[in-house]
């Protein structure tokens, strides 16, 4: 691919970006299906160039920061408590998954050899929790389902991947199952073994490094760092790369310094979102491709109804397994979380809710193109089935899992609003206090102790509004925008007659930034999912994920000065005062750890 052939197919890919996400948002669709979608009638625009992914490519670019990413997430506190049930549904589905999907495979394409048809089984297996998570959290279901779908999502990935890596091993050159068996072990324990090493030693590293760029290139590189040099010792890149964010996530918040935090996890998320999108809408360009090569071999009605067999035995081995192999786990010795006794509805849900996502599609994209040596023609055919199951797993079970959950009677959005409402109270009331003592003690003056006091007291009355003992706060978002419009209009009049530099217009600028009321979309809130680091809407106070992500600690400066304000906490200590909307940070650090 030529050098204007690459540029022009990037920009393809933006473009499609840019529109699936509008559409997607105007048609409540998911994403992923609107950028196939997207991606598939771009491909049919003469100037842009068909796409043959190289497998190579899709494993070292796409699958590392994805798995770290999701790895670098989990809560480790409800994850061991909850381990048995996520264990049995992460080993025992996945691997009940890729033996079944993998004989239905070789029953709809009789020419397919068992290693490549476990390949796939393998690629489509791992579940991707964040679209159930995602509506779960926004209705309020158990917090133990949540907590299941995102424990098992991440020990599966490692799983499923681990298994397609011994079927390629095998479509390369047959091994016996006693080979396969040692194989196993060797890959499993040297995975582990030096995901550790590359945590320890990261860990180490991000201590000593203060410099917020710095710190964020620290966390860009560690996924790539603990997967190439681990496939390169024939071990499993992908469980390093999964033992490394566990570990770096569950350590001291992260090991990263607070000024980098919010920065960080905006970068972390936009890079994730451009990869996913990248991947989804990469699919589609291929597709073109990949159906002129299918049709000559392959009837419509043969496609369609391998698809269907396929969809059906994904879908209908998790839900037997929740249904009726889940229960049994209480008969194992030992003692066991109390998800084994949990209510069918609660089963019923986790297994309706295992959609497929951007790990599948990447796994799938990465089936080689030989077998023993010859051309291996059944992989357009493979790749066309992964794209269905992720397709018809967001649409079918994405679409319908939050009536499903709503009619099942697990939605507690009250109950779910009031347990974050009094640990954010909790938390404030520290922060407060803590404030006192330093005003007491002379470690800050009054006047600036009096600002941070009023803003510790609105978001105690907004959470208390929450909660019942208070009077609801008035919405100052537009209020705010007022402001800052007022701001934003004498700064481009001092710049105009030459009273400031453009270095001052520009410092300033980011300052009425960061106080600009922002409405972000987020995983999770109260009264609904847009969330605004600490705005006020009709349901209530938005503090969900989102509200974390945009970094309200900071951004209620209040007095709107031109950068001179600093946060009293240690990320305000910092050379720089307030020229950064996320390195100025106010004293609410109340965050998650960050990749």
């Amino acid at each position: 691919m030529g050098e204007q052939e690459l540029f022009t197919l990037g920009v393809a890919i933006a473009v499609v970006v840019i529109v699936g996400r509008v559409v997607a948002t105007r048609l409540e669709l998911p994403e992923a299906v609107v950028f196939v979608v997207l991606g598939v009638l771009a491909s049919l625009i003469p100037q842009v160039p068909n796409i043959d992914l190289s497998p190579e490519l899709v494993l070292v670019l796409f699958l590392p920061p994805l798995v770290y990413n999701a790895a670098f997430l989990t809560a480790p506190r409800e994850t061991r408590e909850n381990a048995v049930p996520i264990s049995a549904l992460a080993v025992g589905t996945t691997a009940v998954t890729i033996l079944g999907v993998g004989l239905v495979t070789r029953l709809v394409l009789p020419g397919l050899g068992w290693a490549p048809a476990l390949a796939f089984a393998a690629a489509v297996a791992p579940t991707d929790a964040v679209a159930a998570t995602a509506v779960m959290a926004r209705l309020g279901a158990p917090t133990r389902v949540v907590t299941i779908l995102e424990g098992e999502s991440l020990i599966n990935d490692g799983v499923a991947l681990t298994a397609f890596g011994l079927a390629v091993e095998a479509m390369a050159h047959p091994f016996t199952v006693e080979h396969a068996l040692l194989r196993l072990v060797q890959v499993v324990i040297g995975g582990i073994v030096y995901g550790l090493v590359v945590a320890f030693v990261v860990g180490r590293v991000r201590r000593y490094v203060r410099d917020p760029a710095i710190q964020i290139l620290v966390t860009l590189i560690t996924p790539f760092v603990a997967y190439i040099p681990a496939e390169q010792l024939n071990v499993s890149g992908v469980l390093a790369t999964v033992v490394a964010g566990i570990y770096l996530g569950t350590r001291t918040e992260g090991m990263l310094q607070p000024a980098s935090r919010a920065s960080g996890r905006m970068f972390w998320r936009t890079l994730i979102f451009l990869l996913e999108s990248a991947l989804f809408v990469l699919l589609g360009l291929e597709l073109r491709a990949v159906v002129s090569q299918l049709s000559d071999a392959f009837s419509v009605s043969r496609l369609a109804g391998a698809a269907a067999a396929v969809v059906g035995a994904i879908i209908g081995i998790r839900l037997i397994w929740e249904l009726a192999v889940s229960p049994l786990i209480r008969f194992m010795p030992g003692k066991h979380s109390l998800f084994v006794v949990n209510p069918w509805r609660y089963r019923l849900v986790i297994g309706w809710g295992g959609m497929r996502g951007a790990i599948s599609l990447a796994i799938a994209l990465t089936l080689p193109t030989v077998e023993n040596g010859r051309p291996f023609g059944e992989r357009s055919v493979l790749i066309l089935l992964a794209a269905v199951v992720v397709v018809v797993t967001l649409l079918g079970e994405g679409l319908t899992l939050g009536p499903l959950v709503q009619r099942l009677g697990l939605a507690q959005s009250e109950q779910q609003q009031r347990r974050e409402a009094l640990a954010r109270q909790r938390v404030t009331e520290a922060g407060l206090a803590r404030l006192d003592q330093m005003a007491e003690a002379g470690e800050v003056d009054e006047d600036t102790a009096n600002v941070y006091r009023q803003l510790f007291e609105l978001r105690l009355d907004r959470v208390r509004s929450v909660l019942g003992d208070g009077d609801d706060p008035a919405d100052t978002s537009g209020f705010r925008h007022e402001l800052v419009v007022a701001q934003r209009k004498k700064l481009a009049e001092l710049y105009a007659k030459g009273k400031i530099s453009d270095d001052i217009r520009r410092t300033i600028s980011r300052t009425l930034d960061a106080q600009e009321p922002r409405t972000l979309e987020g995983d999770a809130g109260f009264g609904g999912g847009h969330l605004a680091g600490g705005e006020v809407g009709q349901g209530g106070v938005h503090v969900g994920r989102g509200a974390h992500e945009g970094g309200d600690a900071g951004r209620e400066q209040a007095g709107g000065g031109a950068g001179e304000q600093r946060g009293p906490g240690p990320a305000g200590r910092g050379d720089r005062a307030g020229d950064d909307g996320a390195d100025r940070r106010g004293p609410d650090v109340d965050e998650y750890p960050q990749p």
